[in-house]
């Protein structure tokens, strides 16, 4: 017991919603809109200082919580119920630490509030731990504001042992007794990171693609985007289950690509692939990518890694193993990734990396950061189309975790309305130049998002 630990107080949260400017095709479904769940909490440490913390999140339930049945309306109406709980439950938590130990001994808690959900609603269907993730998680991210708030600090100078009462051994083993969380996350942000751009599978790549204009001001295509921001990381969205489409998409957004880049005297730019887990095997992918290389030798070789690309559910699946295409390209886990478990379980079935989100919770996210870091895996960090507060937290957790090749920042392309309040105060966060985001500026108390 410290006398930094915290006790929480009293909470309250909020909704806002946005639509997007443009849609954005996720798992075959387009999404034109978002719902974000604003969270305060109040805390008092053990030698009486006091703070708010501040955290905010999309609930992504067409992610979390993919659902022909419910469909839209009917998963957002669930991870809403949920949240209610999630709040009773968080707000009655009697437990006094630092943040990591209050989520830990909540989970189990959000866990069983989403059985309860289930039946008040009579659903017919679970509600997934990653959707209990994503309502829970700017209830954690509040946490940790509030507790780098209380001593003045920003959360990243508090996971080393002066205020942690435990080091990673307590969380997931003997393997990791003696080692602190310190150890694997930098107290000090990057100055700035290279940001992946989002292609959307219904995005323009070029003027003949552009039925009808958003008419904006903003870019209305790929080579546009390029020219304004100055990319060199693009990251295309793709079926899964079409290959020559898919095929071809690499192939059109490479010859984009090329063009706009040797018009800017770029020679060296990357790419990431997301199936959003929708191919039917890995010999697809294995297809996908010999058709690939084929096609553009030098598109090729911009690949830099490839995101989950088969179903989320890896004990359903266990013959989908990616030995073969990781030894091609990192293949990381990112659906799947809800606990050490499923990260040792991606990591026997082949895959080389984790995407890391704070949409899953920032404790969870520092735990398997560092675990990730020990087992030498490749790191990025992915938003969930993030607006506003939610950037700011996301951008800083890639900031202080060594290794993170890249960052995101969807919203400034689908929800850019949502993130007005904020470029402001955060210039280098909200407006991109020479294709990085500038994340130097992450370093005042808490998480750096004041609500």
């Amino acid at each position: 017991m410290k006398p930094s630990d915290i006790r929480i107080n009293d909470l309250s949260f909020s909704y806002e919603d946005h639509r997007y400017r443009t849609p954005i095709k996720f798992g075959g479904v387009a999404l034109d809109r978002v719902t974000l769940l604003n969270v305060h909490v109040d805390v008092h440490t053990r030698d009486g200082k006091r703070a708010r913390g501040f955290g905010s999140m999309p609930l992504g339930n067409v992610w979390a919580f993919p659902s022909k049945p419910l469909g839209y309306d009917g998963t957002l109406a669930a991870m809403k119920a949920l949240v209610e709980h999630i709040a009773q439950v968080t707000v009655s938590c009697k437990e006094v630490g630092h943040p990591i130990d209050l989520t830990w001994a909540l989970e189990p808690e959000y866990r069983r509030v989403a059985r309860a959900v289930e039946d008040e609603l009579k659903m017919h269907e679970k509600i997934p731990h990653l959707a209990t993730l994503v309502c829970a998680s700017p209830f954690d991210a509040a946490l940790h504001d509030a507790f780098g708030k209380a001593h003045g600090l920003n959360s990243y100078s508090t996971y080393g042992p002066d205020f942690m009462n435990h080091d990673l051994g307590h969380y997931f083993g003997l393997d990791f007794h003696g080692e602190q969380l310190d150890k694997y996350i930098a107290r000090e942000p990057q100055p700035k990171m290279p940001l992946y751009h989002l292609i959307g599978a219904l995005d323009p790549l070029e003027e003949s693609d552009v039925e009808k204009p958003v008419g904006d001001g903003l870019p209305e295509t790929l080579g546009q985007w390029i020219e304004r921001d100055g990319l060199t990381h693009l990251k295309i969205k793709l079926n899964g289950d079409n290959l020559a489409w898919d095929v071809e998409r690499v192939l059109r957004v490479e010859r984009v690509a090329l063009e706009t880049q040797q018009r800017r005297g770029v020679t060296s730019w990357f790419y990431s692939l997301d199936f959003n887990e929708r191919c039917g095997s890995v010999n697809y992918l294995l297809e996908f990518l010999e058709q690939v290389k084929r096609g553009t030798p030098a598109g090729f070789e911009r690949i830099q890694y490839i995101e989950q690309p088969t179903a989320r559910d890896l004990t359903a699946h266990r013959g989908n193993v990616m030995h073969a295409a990781s030894k091609v390209r990192p293949v990381v886990i990112d659906e799947s990734l809800i606990d050490l478990e499923s990260l040792l379980l991606a990591r026997e079935m082949g895959y080389t990396g984790a995407a890391l989100k704070a949409c899953k919770g920032q404790s969870q996210s520092l735990l398997l950061a560092a675990a990730a870091r020990k087992f030498g895996l490749f790191l990025c960090v992915q938003d969930l189309t993030c607006p506003g507060a939610s950037l700011i937290h996301s951008a800083g957790l890639a900031a202080h975790i060594p290794g993170v090749a890249a960052i995101e920042s969807n919203a400034r392309q689908y929800c850019p309305a949502a993130n007005e309040p904020w470029a402001e105060r955060f210039p280098g966060v909200f407006r991109i130049r020479d294709g990085t985001m500038e994340t130097g500026c992450l370093t005042g108390a808490g998480l750096g998002a004041v609500g």
